[in-house]
């Protein structure tokens, strides 16, 4: 059976953030015996200084440290397009402390001191959320990168397709012909690379489109 580490996408980063030395030393030798690669940060301020993120990752972090705590630079990450998921580990949990954490989407709590099974599935699932989450925007650009395509007109059609309207409808709303209004919608089709009006109107709801009655 493959190290747990092994089964997360190669390349894929554990940043631990504590303020104590000898807590960073040892979840950095935990998380390289199971394969991953491990940055480790005495602050949360020398993170924010460090390299921007690229690339799978979660952060193992501190949550009371000198400077910015655990939670205010959780608020910070969140800013990011990507933000990384965030693990909180703690000596000092408290209930008011876990819920503002998790409601800000914190991928786990944990307490200190943790057992090694705990950690590693936790970073398991971090990063499997992270993956899922790059795939997800991912394919929201390539989708993005299609509408962009469309002409002007394209997308008026688009808009009223989606809202249910027939194609002699629509030939009326723009004052057009029936077999151009035809025309436009197949290549809407085909540029959106929609196989079935049903599919069509899934890509506009993930688009954020409204539809144009």
């Amino acid at each position: 059976m493959p190290a747990m580490g092994q089964r997360t996408s190669k390349g894929a980063v554990v940043h631990v953030v504590d303020d104590d030395a000898g807590m960073r030393t040892a979840l950095g030798r935990l998380l390289q015996a199971e394969g991953y690669q491990v940055r480790t940060y005495a602050s949360a301020g020398a993170f924010l200084l460090a390299e921007p993120l690229e690339g799978p990752a979660c952060v193992l972090l501190d949550v009371r440290m000198p400077g910015p705590s655990g939670l205010e630079l959780q608020q910070s990450l969140a800013r990011q397009e990507t933000p990384p998921p965030i693990i909180f580990l703690t000596g000092h949990a408290d209930i008011p402390m876990t819920v503002r954490a998790l409601k800000a989407g914190a991928a786990d709590f944990l307490t200190k001191p943790v057992q090694r099974q705990t950690l590693l599935l936790a970073v398991e699932a971090a990063l499997a959320k992270d993956a899922a989450h790059r795939a997800e925007l991912t394919e929201l650009r390539s989708l993005r990168a299609r509408y962009d395509t469309l002409t002007a007109r394209e997308r008026e059609v688009f808009s009223r397709v989606i809202a249910g309207r027939l194609n002699k409808q629509i030939a009326a709303d723009l004052g057009a012909a029936e077999r151009t209004v035809k025309a436009h919608r197949a290549r809407v089709m085909e540029k959106m690379q929609a196989g079935s009006l049903a599919e069509l109107v899934t890509l506009a709801q993930r688009l954020t489109l409204p539809p144009r009655s």
